[in-house]
């Protein structure tokens, strides 16, 4: 079987990566760069809980160490504080870290991965679908033909896998610019962010947000006033003394400068994420990040929903509607996100009139902002998947807990097979499905006791029989559950449903359900597949509708357009906001010195674009923008048996290392 082609070697493209090769499936990942890191302070991301663990399990450390786990954050407004949060174990604290440090780390655990090719300076140009797989040709260092089952465009908002496929990618250009900057110093606040807004001294920023990185660096964002303000490297200096002194006082403290940057937020959602054999995934899909919400972490949730069910599709054949899930799911989520973001901006971004009158507003103002920055709420909570195709249907055999169908899992304590007490999450990825059994008093009794009586001989039977390998799994407690429920977990730690008790044929089926083998999945899929050639037999189809269906052959030709480029604007997420070189000139360096009165490291370069903390997965380890690819699946495989992930010796399977299929002229 071949590997799955990964176009884009940043941090979403190396996290699909290792979760795929966790779920045993090989990869060759297309990295436009030569693999030399060059990073840059001021290009940051804030992971939450889930995104956070993700990266831990695939990673095999604590990426905290890399970054700066927050204790806490604070709402200004004007010289009042207006909200306090302290993070604990109730209120688990966001990570804030440098990209580069996030991207080292998934580095140095892909080069320990034998079932993960990279293949450096390889630039995606064109590609095949066929029936059985995919073929990508890149250029570089040599021209090259790579032979995938699937290939998947992690390679941003200018993605040259999206172009190929002729996706359209609609939305929004610049509906907020920020002036970024990196620096050392000392703040009131150690290891807190602060959002500050209308501060009391004059001429600065409506919006001012601090996040504390590793050895006193702060990442500080000014919010511009609109889309053509100039900014010149003394008028950012002018920022920096002026915040700096009125947070501290009244004078500028000591602060050496290390980069700074224009972020433009631009809001895009691709029509599609799935063409035939080929998927989109992180900013080549989906650009957000206005009020305070970060794209990274949605891109990082792209790869977990995808990885898995990839692999599924790679060991045991393809089930469409397991893989149309993909999109469902992951496009719903981003959609609700991203028009919640709209609606708010009005009223945030709004210069007054009526609303800004009205008892209350102010305070729902910042309830809002707070949403965006601490990851709640419609603006910045993960995705739940509660109109999924893979969601079971109501029965009398299932009942309420308090995690919706279709949302993260709570990280609660479990009892692992081998009696080991673990965290919830740290099992996820291990097994096609989990399944945890709600029962008190099973943390303090022997486990030999507890193995073998009351409903457990019967659960693990039926665990035993399910169509895919599931690991079962005791909790004392869970939020909202009774006494011998059980809840059946996906492999991205998303809720599938939970049963009043044990009820074998009622769990098989949701079970296969979620693995897309069920007969109503069946049907639903052969429906949209006779939908489509039904549309192309009328010539009515759309252009990716008519690639989805058959053989496609593209190739990137210099003079096209992407889709955000026909609608007339910029795609840019996280480089320089459109026009930035015009606007910034010479007179500040990327690295500076400043003691209060006036830079000493002046000259030099002017402002570069910063991606702000979100997305930024389409660059390689120089900055530079990396293609996807297409992950590819194994044949059709009939009936229901059950399914067995096979679990193969360390080392690369033959397909991954001759997936090389020579020079262009193939």
């Amino acid at each position: 079987m071949d590997p799955v082609i990964i176009v884009g070697a940043g941090p979403v493209g190396l996290t699909l990566s290792l979760a795929l090769a966790r779920h045993h499936v090989p990869s060759v990942l297309l990295d436009e760069s030569p693999g030399t890191a060059t990073g840059r302070p001021a290009r940051s991301a804030v992971l939450h809980e889930d995104t956070a663990a993700l990266l831990t399990r695939l990673t095999g450390r604590d990426l905290s160490a890399a970054g700066c786990r927050l204790t806490g954050w604070r709402s200004m407004r004007r010289k009042q504080e207006v909200r306090h949060v302290t993070f604990g174990d109730e209120d688990p604290a966001p990570l804030h870290l440098a990209q580069d440090a996030l991207t080292t780390a998934l580095r140095t655990a892909v080069a320990r991965e034998p079932l993960i090719e990279v293949a450096f300076d390889s630039r995606l140009d064109a590609l095949e679908q066929e029936k059985n797989g995919v073929s990508a040709h890149t250029r570089g260092r040599t021209a090259t033909w790579w032979r995938g089952s699937h290939l998947v465009g992690c390679d941003g908002p200018r993605s040259t896998v999206r172009k190929l496929i002729g996706v359209r990618f609609p939305g929004r250009t610049a509906v907020e610019r920020h002036a970024v900057a990196a620096l050392r110093t000392e703040l009131p606040w150690q290891d807190e962010a602060l959002l500050h807004r209308s501060p009391p001294w004059r001429g600065e920023s409506a919006e001012i947000s601090a996040r504390p990185l590793p050895g006193g660096v702060w990442r500080l964002d000014w919010l511009l006033a609109s889309r053509e303000e100039l900014v010149t490297p003394e008028s950012l200096l002018t920022r920096v003394r002026s915040t700096l002194a009125g947070w501290t006082g009244g004078e500028t403290p000591p602060y050496e400068l290390l980069d700074t940057g224009v972020h433009a937020v631009h809001h895009r959602l691709a029509r599609r994420w799935r063409v035939g054999r080929v998927f989109l995934a992180g900013d080549a899909a989906h650009l957000l990040g206005a009020l305070g919400t970060h794209g990274l972490d949605e891109g990082l949730r792209d790869a977990g929903n995808l990885a898995w069910k990839l692999a599924l599709a790679w060991h045991h054949g393809a089930r469409e509607a397991l893989l149309d899930s993909y999109q469902t799911e992951r496009r719903a989520a981003l959609s609700a996100r991203l028009r919640a973001a709209d609606q708010a901006l009005p009223l945030l971004r709004g210069t007054g009139g009526l609303r800004a009158l009205m008892p209350g507003s102010t305070r729902g103002q910042d309830a809002l902002l707070a949403d965006g920055h601490l990851g709640q709420g419609a603006l910045g909570s993960p995705g739940t998947y509660a109109n999924s195709p893979l969601t079971p249907p109501s029965s009398p055999a299932l009942t309420v807990v308090g995690t919706a169908p279709g949302a993260p899992v709570t990280d609660v304590r479990v009892t692992a097979e081998d009696g080991t007490f673990v965290q919830l999450r740290d099992r996820l990825g291990d097994s096609a499905l989990l399944v945890l059994l709600v029962a008190p008093g099973t943390g303090v009794w022997d486990r030999r006791h507890w193995q073998s009586a009351g409903l457990m001989p019967r659960l693990a039977a039926a665990v035993e029989s399910l169509p895919a390998p599931a690991e079962l799994l005791v909790a004392e407690d869970y939020p909202g559950a009774a006494a011998h429920t059980v809840l059946l977990i996906r492999p991205d730690g998303h809720l599938v449903t939970a049963f009043g008790g044990v009820h074998p044929r009622a769990l098989r089926e949701a079970a296969e359900r979620v693995l897309g083998m069920g007969p109503a999945a069946e049907d639903e899929a052969a429906e949209d597949e006779e939908g489509k050639a039904a549309a192309g037999k009328a010539g009515g189809g759309t252009e990716e509708e008519a690639q989805g269906s058959g053989s496609v052959r593209a190739e990137a030709r210099g003079g096209g357009r992407s889709g955000a480029e026909e609608l007339g604007g910029s795609a840019a997420a996280g480089g320089e906001a459109p026009g930035a070189d015009a606007r910034v000139r010479a007179g500040l360096g990327s690295s500076g010195r400043a003691d209060g009165v006036g830079p000493a490291g002046a000259g030099g370069g002017g402002l570069r674009g910063t991606d702000g903390g979100g997305g930024g997965e389409n660059r390689g380890s120089t900055g530079g923008r990396s293609g996807s690819g297409v992950a590819g699946e194994g044949p059709p495989q009939e009936g229901e048996g059950r399914v067995r992930m096979p679990r193969p010796a360390p080392g690369p399977s033959e397909a991954a290392r001759s997936s090389r299929r020579g020079e262009s002229g193939r």
